[in-house]
């Protein structure tokens, strides 16, 4: 196995860009706003990321739990990351995180999210399904603590998408145990999966500048996520198979 500490130095200029959701445009606090353009609008208040920030609370303490029974199992010792939120951009370890975002960032061992928007992507779901939309939002926690177990067992890919369909993946066998659990409510399923679709990569439009679409192009594929059907495949892998499915160290 990899020591998590090696990866640092080729995995902290990465790490913002790979761990980073790339969903665009913003919801913001109290006030109307567009996840995508002509996307779906949502207002969030004060009290949605109170119970937001209660739900992402829940979460992650069964997340450190599942990890931590799953790498003793192994032989190996999960290190649990902390958990940080923000609100419209924090310089951190690995650089700075924007607004609209969340990532792992290795250096300090540490997840950030800006409480706004998870707190934003379960209430679009919530409007969407007619659900209370947790799993969206708990979907985005899940995704990056799938980076810590990861690179805690030594997987780095030079392929950001290849980082990110084991980072859904894993947050998928996350699904898959709280299924087992019987912690899942109804509708769970289906906000996960609503999540995850929102979360793919944009397809821009042709410019037909061959230079510059080409430079749009190469950008994407150095952040790749993965597009819509791409994401929930990855997930479905892991609620399928649980996390032996998504890396051969839990086999």
């Amino acid at each position: 196995m990899t020591n998590a500490k090696s990866l640092r130095s080729r995995l902290a200029a990465a790490a913002f860009l790979s761990a980073s959701l790339l969903v665009p445009g913003s919801v913001a606090l109290a006030k109307p706003a567009a996840v995508a353009p002509g996307g779906p609008r949502v207002e969030v208040t004060e009290r949605d990321v109170e119970l937001s920030n209660e739900k992402v609370a829940m979460a992650y303490s069964a997340l450190v739990d599942m990890w931590t029974k799953d790498f003793r199992n192994i032989g190996e010792r999960f290190v649990p990351p902390r958990i940080v939120r923000y609100t419209g951009g924090a310089r951190t370890a690995c650089g700075y995180i924007g607004p609209s975002n969340a990532e792992y960032c290795p250096d300090n061992n540490t997840i950030l999210y800006d409480e706004v928007f998870v707190a934003g992507m379960a209430k679009i779901a919530s409007n969407a399904l007619g659900t209370d939309g947790d799993m969206a939002s708990v979907g985005v926690i899940a995704h990056e603590m799938g980076h810590a177990v990861a690179m805690q067992l030594g997987h780095a890919s030079r392929s950001s998408y290849q980082n990110e369909a084991t980072a859904d993946c894993l947050a998928g066998a996350f699904t898959e145990q709280a299924g087992r659990d019987s912690s899942l409510e109804k509708g769970d399923i289906a906000e996960a999966f609503f999540g995850m679709s929102l979360a793919g990569d944009p397809t821009p439009e042709p410019t037909g500048n061959i230079r510059y679409d080409s430079m749009v192009q190469a950008r994407l594929a150095r952040q790749s996520h993965g597009t819509k059907e791409q994401r929930t495949t990855n997930f479905r892998t892991g609620l399928d198979g649980g996390a032996r499915a998504c890396l051969a160290d839990f086999r």
